[in-house]
């Protein structure tokens, strides 16, 4: 707590309304937000306006952490991590504050005492949609990490006017909504309108030879948009570190043309505006269409010119040379989004700096680090020759170059191999012409890395196995981690709680010390306290379902969840013919034996992807059948929660008894769901993919349900040729399960609805569900004979628990740090702030 110097005796001492944490402070504080800001009196306050006046009362409180930052990196010219991310789905920020800040207890009782709700008020804030799934997620999570290790960080993204869509759920189908986050303003954020920088498109390039003989090149433009910094704080946990995550917003250099509009052309007066703007204004345009694919690569090298330009700003203003870009800032590419940043970083250091290219691609190649997440060819990014060269005419002559140069050292390497040259090309020229950003990247980088052990060994043998070959020293491996402020001291408290009582709350920066509450899962005390949590957590979201969907669920019954983006990979549709399985035994035997389940399913699908889309309307469609049919009664129920977004998140992960993480062994990178699941006590049944491998290693194999083909089995089946009609025709209890979704029985007697899902099971099947099915039944039903000895699953769930500490990202930071990055902690004093 920060007071003014000790007042003379018998004087009445006050704490500073910005910084004061005592109760009395914090309520005067409050209130002088809600007139002097809100401009609002209690008679006319809405509950918005209570949350934006606590909102500007927490951020008061982070501002000098957040500005001492910033001196102490300015004054030592710290090392900085700068995390280029096209998505950032931070999540709402008031709780997430309140526990960096550990005032959440302060400010609990100080709403009260105001007769005010502070979960009320945290339900207010509206969800900065700016990610669609793990990527945004993993950013952020990173964000929360780099700060709570005092590692001086700056988040570089786009500003999206709109971000993801709220998902509204009509007749069983998605209908996107536009997400309007910023509607009601944005109290977490600064603009620095005096940073504004500059972008190009289009337009021609010139060739000179300047005044020193040197061969240059200038770039004239066809358009030019100003890209606006919008800063919003980052605070560690229980430091005084507050790092910045910078977006960026677009805008036209000239918002109105007084001339046309003078003329009478009111529209044309105003389209320079709206058409700069279009750059940020929504998160991944459907790039269907030609002017979607124009639209996403222009937000790309947006956001990356604009991050680049603003560390040369830094550099300059503190006094550094571009000789010291890269021991000033290692730059990670979160995919290949940011890959034009390697071209970009060129042209900037020899177009607008006058480097020669050897001293330019030396220090880019020095500076930035490339994370794969994918093992998908299909996505990593391509973009036509045609539209990349109408856009970016300089940076594909920078491209041309830097391949050029590549390929000669392939070929020293590997000489005689074109098959080689041809598939590490810059270009793909196998019909249409292709710029490859992940080939760009590898190039570019000085390291290249997966996201879980297993995927890393599949990077280097699959989609960038040439590159290995090439850099083998470059490939490395960080499994992801998430944060535990956010995800189990936030959103679970009450575990919290009783693990802080056990064990104290190191554990919370620390996490592996939640290894010390192992002792106590053969004591039945803590056991019985686990589980009451967990059914009240249960209980919670029972009556959140109840008055959202009017569907009833028992708590008591296991809560069987998965939510996450809707993806045929990912296997929704498996679950759901479990769901058909257990409903057609039920069926053929009303008093079967069957341990109640209650399927819960969320998450949102590509507005542009069909299949994905008739998942959900297939799982509703089930629901809808399952969950009014008397046989059924009291043993199955089947929900699927609208909206999933980090906020709905926050509510699911704590109340889950089984997390379904069912996809393809060999096509999720990681996930991370999968590790919030078991840290709050959830057991996992799952395939070995992605990070499971290694839940599944930290958590004991009889504390993980494993189901499934391996990737080599996998990969075996599809090069001998693998025919899902094979299953169907020789497993009868499968063929009972399509032939009832084929006869129209989950469709109202509609034989087409769900023919595309049918048939595309039986007659491809690309992620082997069919081939997986009874493996996966026969584990669903050592799942429901483990539940049914409660006190074995709360030990089994406690231990989980308490081996997770792995999957921090703090853990996953510290590897970046040391294997990547080479950055060091910089710890922040809190100094007072004067006005002088």
């Amino acid at each position: 707590m920060q007071t003014l110097p000790t007042p003379p005796s018998g004087s009445v001492q006050i704490e500073d309304d910005r910084t004061g944490l005592s109760i009395e402070t914090l309520k005067r504080a409050f209130l002088d937000n809600l007139f002097y800001i809100q401009g609002k009196f209690p008679a006319l306050a809405s509950k918005n306006d209570y949350y934006m006046a606590l909102a500007y009362t927490v951020r008061d409180r982070l501002l000098r952490r957040w500005l001492n930052t910033a001196e102490t990196y300015t004054n030592t010219q710290a090392r900085t991590v700068c995390y280029l991310s096209a998505e950032f789905l931070m999540g709402p920020h008031l709780g997430n504050n309140l526990i960096n800040l550990g005032i959440y207890d302060q400010i609990n009782q100080a709403m009260t005492e105001l007769g005010l709700d502070l979960n009320e008020l945290l339900q207010q804030e509206e969800e900065p949609g700016l990610g669609n799934g793990g990527l945004g997620r993993l950013a952020a999570c990173y964000l929360d990490s780099l700060a709570t290790l005092e590692i001086p960080a700056l988040g570089y993204g786009i500003r999206y006017e709109f971000g993801i869509f709220d998902q509204e759920i009509r007749d069983g189908w998605q209908v996107e909504i536009t997400d309007k986050w910023l509607r009601y303003g944005n109290p977490w954020e600064i603009a620095r309108p005096d940073w504004a920088v500059e972008v190009k498109y289009g337009g021609h390039t010139e060739s000179f030879i300047d005044e020193h003989g040197n061969y240059r090149v200038r770039w004239v433009p066809f358009k030019v948009v100003k890209g606006l910094p919008y800063d919003t704080p980052i605070l560690g946990y229980k430091v005084n570190t507050a790092n910045t995550l910078r977006l960026w917003s677009a805008e036209a250099t000239e918002s109105f043309d007084f001339g046309a509009f003078n003329s009478g052309d009111y529209f044309g007066a105003v389209h320079q505006k709206s058409n700069s703007e279009n750059i940020s204004k929504v998160l991944y345009p459907n790039d269907e269409q030609y002017q979607g694919k124009v639209l996403r690569l222009e937000q790309q090298m947006f956001f990356v010119s604009c991050s680049l330009q603003d560390m040369i700003r830094i550099l300059q203003m503190q006094n550094m040379s571009l000789e010291k870009f890269p021991e000033k800032f290692s730059v990670q590419l979160n995919d290949t989004h940011p890959a034009i940043a390697v071209a970009e970083l060129m042209r900037l250091l020899m177009d607008e700096h006058g480097m020669q290219w050897d001293n330019a691609w030396n220090i880019t190649t020095r500076t930035f680090g490339y994370t794969n997440h994918t093992l998908l060819p299909e996505a990593l990014e391509r973009w036509p020759l045609k539209l990349f060269s109408e856009l970016l005419p300089r940076h594909i002559e920078i491209i041309y170059e830097i391949n050029r140069r590549f390929l000669d050292d392939v070929r020293i390497k590997f000489p005689d191999d074109p098959g080689r040259l041809s598939r590490l090309s810059l270009i793909d020229e196998s019909g249409e012409k292709y710029v490859r950003m992940a080939n760009l990247a590898c190039v570019g980088s000085s390291a290249i890395n997966g996201v879980a052990a297993l995927h890393s060994e599949l990077v280097k043998q699959t989609v960038l196995k040439d590159f290995y070959d090439m850099y083998p020293e470059k490939f490395t491996n960080v499994t992801n981690g998430v944060t535990p402020r956010r995800f189990v001291v936030l959103s679970n408290p009450r575990m919290t709680s009783l693990i802080t009582s056990k064990i104290g709350d190191n554990w919370i920066k620390h996490l592996d010390e939640l290894r010390r509450i192992e002792q106590f899962a053969d004591d039945p005390g803590f056991r019985y306290e686990f589980r009451q949590i967990k059914q009240a957590i249960k209980q919670d979201l029972a009556n959140h379902i109840k008055s959202e969907t009017d569907v009833e669920v028992d708590p008591s019954s296991l809560f069987d969840i998965q939510v996450k983006r809707i993806h045929e990979y990912k296997r929704q549709h498996l679950n759901a013919l479990h769901i058909i399985h257990l409903y057609n035994r039920i069926k053929a035997n009303p008093s079967a034996e069957i341990t109640p389940r209650t399927f819960l399913f969320g998450g949102k699908a590509a507005p542009g992807y069909y299949m994905a889309k008739l998942i959900i309307k297939f799982i509703n469609s089930i629901g809808e059948v399952v969950n009014r049919d008397p046989d059924v009664a009291g043993r199955l129920k089947v929900v699927f929660l609208k909206d999933y977004n980090v906020k709905f998140a926050q509510r699911v992960y704590p109340a889950a008894d089984l997390s379904e993480q069912i996809s393809t062994a060999g096509k999720e990178a990681s996930g991370t769901g999968n590790m919030k699941f078991s840290m709050n006590g959830a057991l996992t049944i799952g395939t070995l993919d992605g990070a499971n491998v290694e839940i599944r290693e930290e958590v004991g194999a009889e504390n993980f349900f494993l189901f499934g083909l391996t990737t080599e089995e996998v990969a075996a089946k599809k090069a001998a040729g693998y025919r899902p009609m094979d299953y169907y025709e020789s497993n009868n209890d499968l063929r009972q399960v399509i032939d009832r979704i084929a006869s129209g029985f989950f469709s109202h007697g509609d034989t087409g609805l769900f023919r595309p899902l049918v048939d595309n099971l039986l007659h491809k099947d690309e992620y082997l569900l069919l081939a997986d099915y009874q493996s996966y039944i026969d584990c669903q039903e050592q799942v429901s004979q483990a539940y049914r000895n409660w006190d074995h699953w709360t030990r089994m769930s406690i231990l989980n628990t308490a081996r997770m500490g792995k999957f921090s990202s703090d853990r996953s930071i510290r590897d970046y740090c040391q294997n990547i990055w080479k950055v060091q902690p910089v710890p922040i004093e809190l100094k007072d702030y004067t006005q002088s």
